[in-house]
């Protein structure tokens, strides 16, 4: 008898074949066999009418603190998410002596806007060194999987110390230190070695992150011991502006090392055509038999502006900067009245950075988020909607925000957005060397909510656009197989007997995303941007039912992942 049998679902295991209907059997942590009338089990669900999927394995999130207090690591464990990869951007908590913890907080709210009181009341230290802190994990309860890198910030502050590390070049001694530290590391059992190259990564202080201009010497240096181990990849958070001429020294890593490395690869407003000459270098690279990879987004990565978050039109202006120290009762008392409407309409931004004064007065990229509409038409922005109605986008904007009851969004595109469309994406995710990416998890929590991206896909990409889709079975495997094997997990995101039993039951026809909300749920009652998903019957990891109809079962089969995992031995001889 079987532990558990799904019955009757249509099957897109992963690989990218198409969708069929069979029973999926699982024993244990794994699956034993997809076919017909497959024999009873202790437990059934009825998945007629429904799809059954791997568990999804989301390889760019950030909860490398979170991952100490929240077992489910949401939002991520609300959207099919069965494995999470952390510690990209080079940042992140370990290593670290007891004294240097405020800095690496610094470093986290700086870069991923997490409030850096969330991170100082709820992590849990009980590390010093990266062995020590991966230790520390594994003592805590999970629901899912999850992975960590090492991080390039931390590394360096940890070598050199915090004020040179931030400031100065280092020597060849400390690269030679660090190059152990990572060594170690993998051997340890992290999936990765990441760092952060652009100028917008700061800390709460407003200094550039550790290493975000060291020396191509020094990086080369520390990847050594990705070829030594041949362990682990490399991933860059490179600086937009910088991929052209950045693509040499990323494919010279991957060459010297012959391990995968992998950067972002984004559209700006400010160089809309650049994004071609990244796609055009991993694509020259695999060619080659070099594994240089891209990662990108599945939407625009998009600024959810409100009254209440990091970012918004009126987030600078003088009367507005007085009534966010207000309780928020107080403060949306006050936006009700026309006296302070008026005052925040009239007032312009005080000292702007360029960034912030494109972001708050870019009425033409703004639009109303509606029912998570993420793909609006240019006649939908606030500046088209102000002309066509000659009134004040400011007015409008204001009108937006205060939207069912001072709770409404306005969206702004921030990147892959710059043709006022969605097809760059649609090109980027039918390519192999571009792996899904970004959905930043846990991250940014005042100003991006984007861990809901396995939802997204599924529902935007395979079902709901109407300017082009992308196969089903296409989206699935890009968000499974090929992000688990990617990080060398060759044991999950397939239905097949064999791997591990790491399952979703959806129902397609009613999947959808939830409207966004701003919650105050994170430890010292931090605040974050959420957003959750209906049409998730059931999620299995391991083989235990974690996940029941929105629901979680108290089930924590996840545990930290050492290294790379081998496949099946089934996937091996059928090859």
């Amino acid at each position: 008898m079987y532990d558990v049998v799904i019955r009757g679902g249509t099957v897109v295991d992963g690989t990218g074949s198409k969708p069929f209907l069979a029973d999926v059997a699982i024993v244990g942590d794994r699956i034993v066999a997809v076919g017909s009338d497959l024999g009873p089990a202790e437990r059934e669900i009825d998945a007629t009418g429904q799809m059954v999927t791997p568990g999804f394995v989301d390889m760019h999130t950030h909860y490398d603190g979170q991952v100490t207090w929240d077992p489910h690591l949401t939002p991520s464990g609300w959207h099919g998410v069965t494995t999470v990869v952390m510690g990209n951007c080079g940042v992140g908590f370990a290593p670290c002596r007891k004294e240097d913890r405020p800095w690496l907080i610094n470093v986290m709210e700086g870069v991923e806007d997490i409030p850096g009181s969330a991170l100082a009341e709820g992590i849990q230290w009980d590390w010093e060194t990266f062995p020590e802190y991966m230790d520390a994990l594994e003592k805590h309860e999970h629901a899912l999987d999850f992975a960590v890198q090492v991080p390039h910030s931390a590394v360096r502050g940890y070598v050199m110390g915090l004020h040179d590390s931030e400031n100065e070049q280092a020597s060849e001694a400390q690269i030679a230190e660090m190059k152990a530290i990572v060594k170690e590391s993998l051997e340890a059992g992290a999936l990765g070695f990441s760092t952060s190259r652009t100028p917008l990564h700061r800390t709460a202080e407003g200094v550039f992150v550790a290493g975000t201009f060291a020396e191509i010497r020094e990086l080369k240096g520390i990847c050594e011991a990705l070829s030594e181990t041949g362990k682990g990849i490399f991933e860059v958070a490179d600086e937009h502006m910088d991929v052209p001429k950045d693509l040499s020294w990323l494919e010279e890593i991957a060459v010297d090392t012959g391990r995968p490395v992998v950067f972002n690869l984004s559209q700006t407003d400010f160089a809309s055509e650049l994004w071609k000459k990244g796609l055009e270098g991993v694509n020259a690279a695999a060619e080659r038999g070099v594994p240089l990879y891209a990662q990108s987004a599945g939407r625009a990565i998009g600024i959810l502006m409100c009254w209440r978050g990091t970012a918004h039109p009126f987030a600078l202006t003088p009367t507005w900067k007085r009534l966010s120290e207000l309780p928020w009762e107080e403060a949306l008392a006050a936006l009700k009245t026309d006296a302070v409407r008026e005052a925040i309409l009239s007032e312009k931004p005080e000292n702007p950075t360029l960034f912030e004064a494109y972001v708050t007065q870019s009425f033409q990229k703004m639009f109303p988020l509606g029912e998570c509409n993420y793909e609006p038409t240019p006649e939908e922005s606030v500046a088209a909607v102000a002309k066509a109605t000659g009134r004040d986008p400011k007015a409008i904007a204001y009108d937006i925000l205060m939207e069912e009851d001072g709770t409404g969004f306005i969206y702004f595109p921030l990147f892959n957005f710059s043709d006022g469309n969605l097809d760059l994406l649609h090109e980027l995710h039918s390519n192999p060397n571009i792996k899904m990416g970004l959905s930043d998890g846990g991250a940014h929590c005042g100003a991006i909510c984007d861990g809901g991206m396995p939802t997204f896909m599924l529902t935007f990409w395979s079902r709901d656009r109407k300017r082009g889709t992308l196969p089903v079975e296409h989206i699935v495997r890009r968000q499974t197989k090929d992000t688990a094997e990617f990080y060398g997990l060759f044991d999950r995101g397939v239905l097949k007997p064999g791997y591990r039993a790491d399952v979703n039951v959806i129902d397609y026809d009613n999947l959808r995303l939830r409207k966004p909300v701003m919650a105050y749920d994170l430890p010292a009652g931090g605040r974050r941007l959420i957003q959750a998903a209906e049409g998730y019957t059931a999620t299995f990891v391991a083989g235990q039912l974690t996940m029941w109809k929105g629901e979680a079962t108290g089930a924590m089969p996840g545990k930290l992942i050492r290294g790379e995992q081998a496949a099946p031995a089934e996937a091996v001889a059928a090859k």
